[in-house]
């Protein structure tokens, strides 16, 4: 249960805010939040009584100067009190993984994990690949940590139990055993080749496999084998061996030799240089599922302790929590931790307790042992990496007159084919390298253009582009603005954006044209800039090759996102566009003529022959085809 207070005054200051804040605040527990003067979230915290806490900030208690800073920069407050600190801490996690503060600790790259799903709410029940929420009736069995593994294990699911993988549409519509059957991967119950009863037990089977009990399962399938091999049935002793090869290889790759762990996640936390990763591995009826290197946003003041217990709540904020959780570092207020989770899981799937534990000996610090191996490594390359594109924007910087490096780069690119299905292209990159999220794709729809005019396309979408970062800035909203635009095209492309950034007040933003060498040869690419005569950079230049792949990956998405426009034009029919022919005129159209060509070939007497046709409607689509006559 939380309760939502009224904000403090917004024109007080920082610690005469926060000295007001704490005079109405009261004494339990909560989530409070602290807002900068542009309306971003600063920090969220919680605390057991949000009043003493919020009266340490307004006495200048502070742990650290980072701390101190962030009180000297807040300019509102917003409370919300909770039933208790457990779930105060869920709902701090859940805020910080939406609101991402400044001074929080933040995990990013939090992308959502694959399992496997056998479905209940079928007689055939179906074995595929999940992601999303649990909303289907079936047995959940993850989290997998690559997409190579999830397909690993279906593959050997398929050979092991046979189970079908297609849709409920097609399973329904079979007459015919498909070519799956053929090369042994399903036992095709879609055609009662094998009864639903004994469907039901290789599904069976599948589950407990999946469940660790995989020794059981290889067990009843050797007893299998021998009978047909008593019985002189070899074919069948022959898929059966098939399908117990499957199971133990997959057995002995994933197997873990480590007592007590059907169900654990292993962390490993470590921290060097104010960076820090955190190697995750998840373990599911005794075998290893793999694992993911996560690198969350720290700041050097803060402890191990602390930055894995914010990790982790926010890690779990919208995943199941097994069972158990080792880790190498004991995370700060781990029994709060503990409890919360706890609550967690008993909402979802009824009450068990959740542990956390740090190993020191045995199998289960053997298994954290490898996970911080894995994170030192991980780390050590990720730094490694960020030092060697340091260098390189360094060289960027010198080669543009950048005053520092820059954060963020957006590459443009226009694709077309004779001036149809025209798309721009934005492609965005800075330190940590391409920012997938940020790509944006702009459908060229400008009527006054002229087909294949690229300087009309260029205009078109930095219009687009700026002019909704204006507006936004304008409405107050944050946004983030280029420290770079490359452009592909030379001179005349160039010309079009200084033209467009100098109409919106924002031609401090640094434009660069790149233009392909002679014979488009990569290497001979010459730079346009305002204000200097075009050049070119060193052949081996670092720099030069980071601007190639740049432009390519421009280059490859605008080409992509054409591609997909163009096809789904191909698909368009042109009979959807005239008015009067629905559905059941449009497929007696095709069905006559065998094609839209056909039709607009046709004659009014011959398409007034076709049923549902009159006189008025068949002109109006014979001049449909034909405009000038």
């Amino acid at each position: 249960m939380t309760e939502e207070l009224i904000p403090a005054e917004p024109t007080l200051q920082a610690a005469d805010l926060i000295r007001d804040e704490a005079r109405r605040a009261p004494d339990k527990p909560g989530v409070y939040r602290m807002y900068g003067e542009d309306g971003t979230c600063l920090y969220v915290g919680k605390a057991k009584s949000i009043k003493k806490r919020i009266l340490q900030y307004a006495q200048g208690r502070f742990h650290t100067q980072r701390i101190g800073l962030m009180v000297s920069l807040t300019r509102s407050m917003e409370l919300v009190i909770t039933a208790s600190e457990t779930e105060a801490l869920l709902l701090e996690s859940s805020f910080i993984k939406q609101l991402k503060p400044r001074f929080n600790v933040v995990l990013r790259d939090d992308k959502s994990f694959a399992e496997l799903m056998i479905r209940k709410d079928h007689r055939a029940p179906q074995v595929r690949k999940h992601r999303g929420a649990h909303t289907t009736p079936g047995d959940y069995f993850g989290p997998f940590a690559s997409t190579w593994a999830v397909n690993r294990t279906l593959n050997t699911l398929q050979k092991a139990f046979l189970l079908r993988s297609c849709s409920d549409s097609v399973y329904e519509s079979r007459t015919r055993p498909c070519m799956l059957h053929q090369i042994k991967r399903c036992s095709a119950p879609c055609t009662g080749l094998i009864s639903l009863e004994d469907y039901a037990g290789l599904v069976d089977e599948a589950s407990a496999f999946l469940k660790g009990k995989s020794r059981a399962v290889i067990a009843r399938l050797s007893d299998e084998m021998s009978a047909a091999a008593e019985a002189m049935d070899y074919e069948q002793a022959a898929r059966v061996r098939d399908r117990i090869r499957a199971l133990s290889a997959i057995s002995m790759e994933n197997s873990v030799s480590a007592d007590g762990v059907a169900e654990a996640d292993v962390f490993a936390l470590f921290s060097e240089g104010g960076q820090a990763c955190v190697q995750v591995f998840f373990y599911r009826g005794g075998q290893n599922w793999g694992g993911r290197a996560y690198f969350p946003r720290v700041d050097r003041t803060d402890t191990d302790p602390e930055i894995l217990a914010a990790f982790l709540g926010q890690f779990y904020e919208d995943r199941p929590v097994p069972r158990l959780i080792l880790s190498n570092v004991r995370p700060h207020e781990l029994e709060l931790l503990e409890e919360a989770f706890s609550m967690k899981v008993a909402n979802e799937k009824g009450g068990r307790k959740v542990e956390i534990a740090r190993p020191l000996r045995g199998d289960k610090a053997a298994l954290v042992d490898h996970a911080l191996t894995n994170a030192r490594e991980a780390l050590g390359r990720k730094m490694a990496e960020g030092s060697a594109q340091g260098k390189i924007l360094d060289e960027v910087c010198e080669a543009f007159g950048l005053d520092s490096r820059p954060e963020r780069i957006e590459i443009y690119d226009n694709a077309h084919i004779q001036g149809t299905n025209a798309v721009g292209g934005m492609v965005v990159a800075g330190p940590e390298g391409f920012q997938k999220s940020q790509y944006r794709k702009f459908n060229i729809r400008g009527e006054d253009l002229t087909p294949g005019d690229d300087y009309g396309m260029m205009r078109e979408v930095m219009r687009r582009r700026f002019g909704r970062l204006v507006k936004d800035e304008d409405a107050g909203e944050e946004v983030v603005r280029p420290d770079l635009l490359l452009i592909d095209g030379g001179a005349g492309q160039l010309a079009e954006v200084l033209a467009v950034l100098a109409d919106l007040g924002l031609d401090d933003i640094l434009a660069v044209g790149v233009a392909k060498g002679p014979d488009r040869d990569a290497g001979k690419e010459h730079f346009f800039m305002p204000g200097r005569p075009p050049f070119m950079l060193p052949l081996k230049s670092p720099a030069l090759y980071y601007i190639q792949r740049l432009r390519d990956e421009a280059h490859r998405f605008a080409n992509g996102a054409h591609a997909r426009r163009r096809s789904m034009d191909i698909k368009r029919n042109p009979l959807d566009e005239i008015e009067g022919v629905g559905p059941g005129r449009k497929k007696a159209l095709l069905h006559a003529f065998g094609s839209a060509k056909g039709v607009g070939r046709a004659s009014v007497a011959d398409l007034m022959k076709v049923d549902g046709i009159n006189q008025p409607l068949a002109e109006r689509i014979y001049g449909f085809f034909r405009p000038s006559s």
